[in-house]
């Protein structure tokens, strides 16, 4: 597995991360428990040194399951994970954000027993809490760093000025923006622009689209009670059936290739910035090892015009969320 760095100041990991939320959390299947800790031990095994939760994913479980499986290789890999939402203590669900210092704190404390780790490599607010200055918060993760609970500050989806204004003061080290070939805001709102000027790391999740860009997904396809999905516009029948046309074009590009249109889809990100990690999420070894084999596909320039050529005369149908969790992205 090919390596980069995160950032001017961030660790190394493997190009292609795991984004560990889909193993119990958001879709109607999850696997059994020590199927998914097979599977991240998998991961690890094939070169992912990078694996991404939250204590939001459960809420708490995840974070429990990523640190059993990782334990026997813990000074091998870079375990990232999230603060930032208010999880009712009865429903564990979310109620809405805090990173009120002192609730960083807790959390911190909370992830670092979950995960049964002595420090948490990254540490990124999950979304931008407005009631709490920026500056704030990263002064509170300062401190985590200085008593050496966490390695790393880390944002997820903030807007290009949240991003300076906490970088003035604690370094940021990497950014997670929701980044794939039908949702590329990163390019258009200075985030990316932000990233390579202060010498950020750039984590997109979903980079296949929440499964769609594999192309195992049509307008026939009627998403499981449970799935996230459902709530989602891009997941309509409609949406579904006009978004067809980016999965065509990974899939002609994967012909040429012979590769696969989530592979494809993973080396064009890949290729944008040389510190740009993904963090593609699977349930299944075949689907892992797929991913995987994305950081060995090599697309030249011809390619990548190819493909800008053909997206830009697709005009992606949905918006991503919902009004109202589209509203806590980007500030």
């Amino acid at each position: 597995m090919q390596r980069r760095k995160l950032g001017k100041s961030g660790p190394e990991v493997s190009a292609i991360g795991f984004g560990c939320m889909g193993l119990n959390f958001g879709y109607a299947t999850p696997i059994s428990k020590d199927d998914a800790i097979a599977l991240l031990r998998a991961a690890a095994e094939r070169g992912v040194t990078l694996f991404d939760t939250a204590e939001v994913y459960g809420a708490y479980t995840n974070e429990e399951l990523v640190g059993e499986a990782l334990k026997p290789i813990r000074d091998y890999v870079v375990i990232a994970t999230k603060f930032g939402f208010k999880i009712d203590p009865e429903t564990k669900k979310q109620v809405g954000l805090d990173s009120r210092p002192e609730h960083i704190r807790e959390v911190c404390d909370a992830s670092l027993k979950r995960l049964g780790i002595e420090v948490i490599d990254l540490f990124y607010q999950h979304r931008v809490d407005p009631n709490v200055p920026i500056e704030d918060v990263a002064g509170a993760v300062r401190e985590l760093i200085a008593e050496g609970k966490v390695k790393h500050f880390g944002l997820s989806e903030p807007g290009a000025q949240t991003v300076r204004r906490a970088h003035a003061v604690h370094p940021v080290t990497a950014v997670q923006n929701e980044y794939s070939l039908w949702t590329r805001e990163p390019e258009t709102n200075g985030i990316l622009d932000t990233c390579e000027e202060l010498g950020i790391g750039f984590v997109p999740y979903s980079p296949l689209g929440r499964g769609f860009l594999t192309g195992a997904m049509n307008k026939e396809t009627r998403l499981a009670e449970g799935d996230f999905r459902r709530a989602l516009p891009r997941f309509t029948p409609e949406a579904l059936e006009k978004n067809q046309a980016l999965v065509d074009l990974l899939k002609r590009i994967a012909a040429a290739k012979k590769a696969t249109p989530a592979q494809i889809a993973l080396a064009w990100l890949l290729a944008q910035k040389p510190w740009i990690v993904p963090i593609p999420g699977t349930t299944k070894l075949h689907r892992l090892e797929e991913n995987i084999g994305a950081a060995a596909v090599e697309l030249t320039a011809d390619d990548l015009a190819e493909i800008e050529r053909a997206a830009a005369a697709i005009t992606v149908e949905g918006e991503r969320y919902p009004a109202h969790l589209q509203a806590t992205v980007g500030r």
